[in-house]
């Protein structure tokens, strides 16, 4: 398949459309593939989840996915790749829990890109120990999709995934949902069955949890972020708001305040909620949200999670703030 999304190419937006093209795909993959296996980093995301999936379908436990946890997910994402792909769909599921090597590395480093470099060589690294263990292995899937290659030019130049070394060959790139744009991988994830929780998961950067606990992370205010961006997000699905703001979340930073509990004087960290609506993500706007769900979030927050005594609503729109603090 090349790599230019022909113009006479329909928007995938039906059951039908959906389903004609899941047939195309197995039999694109099967007809590449053969009887060799496939290697796929499965985040859990949208893309990689779908690409998963329409694998599965096509190829089995011929497909190998690595589900590395880097200790930076929000609560439950780890939980739900297993139940999902291993007990559900029998997928051929490598679950690697990497968390004290990751939080280990990033250990006492309070500078954003330098976080995201170690997150991002670190994850390589764990990726291609995996790739080194399977040595039948001959085909990369990725989930690229059609925006990645528009961001590259209008033809993509492929490599291994994040910079592999050199000397792990693969056969071939197996991109089944390259020419999808991001609400047409979402209609193919919910013909394959996903859930919805996994298909229209908001955006996540790269980095995790590791960019919203800002500054060098610790693994207290890393377990006090996630569990705040947890009743968040309950409370936002609880009324309603989910998939009707595009992305919403917690920041804890690394900075205290006086304040009281239990009528006794506590200095905790405070907790940021920052709630956006986009279309392009180059620029967003604030999400309304109504004062008795505000109420409801920060009782909970500050009551049900050790260590934040104060809760933030960040009313700054894109531009000037950015939608991700780091």
């Amino acid at each position: 398949m090349a790599d230019v999304r022909p113009e006479s190419m329909e928007r995938i937006t039906t059951s039908a459309q959906a389903q004609a093209f899941i047939a195309e795909q197995v039999e694109a993959v099967k007809a590449q593939v053969g009887n060799k296996k496939v290697l796929l980093a499965l985040s859990g995301g949208v893309d990689s989840s779908v690409v998963a999936a329409l694998l599965i379908k096509a190829i089995g436990r011929q497909l190998v996915c690595v589900h590395v946890n880097h200790g930076l997910l929000r609560k439950g994402e780890p939980e739900q790749v297993i139940e999902v792909f291993r007990n559900q769909m029998d997928a051929n599921l490598i679950y690697i829990d990497a968390t004290d090597r990751f939080l280990d590395k990033l250990a006492g480093v309070a500078e954003p890109e330098k976080k995201r470099k170690i997150i991002g060589e670190e994850f390589i690294r764990v990726f291609e120990e995996e790739a080194r263990k399977l040595e039948d292995v001959d085909f990369l899937a990725q989930g690229t999709i059609y925006p990645d290659i528009l961001e590259s030019g209008p033809v993509k130049a492929h490599h291994n995934v994040g910079g592999l070394p050199e000397d792990i060959h693969f056969e071939g790139l197996v991109e089944p949902i390259k020419l999808l744009f991001k609400d047409e991988v979402r209609v193919i994830g919910r013909e394959l069955g996903l859930p919805g929780a996994m298909v229209d998961r908001q955006p996540f950067p790269g980095p995790g949890l590791g960019v919203r606990c800002t500054g060098a992370i610790t693994r207290d205010r890393l377990e006090a972020l996630r569990e705040s961006d947890a009743i968040l997000r309950e409370e936002f699905a609880k009324a309603g708001l989910e998939g009707k703001v595009w992305q919403y979340f917690t920041i804890v930073p690394d900075y205290k305040s006086v304040g009281v509990k239990n009528n006794l004087r506590s200095f905790e960290w405070p907790c940021i909620i920052r709630a956006v609506n986009t279309v392009d993500a180059m620029t967003a706007i604030i999400e309304r949200i109504p004062y008795d769900l505000l109420d409801k979030i920060v009782a909970r927050i500050t009551s049900e999670v050790p260590g934040i005594n104060r809760v933030l609503y960040d009313l700054t729109p894109k531009p000037t703030g950015t939608i991700e603090w780091e």
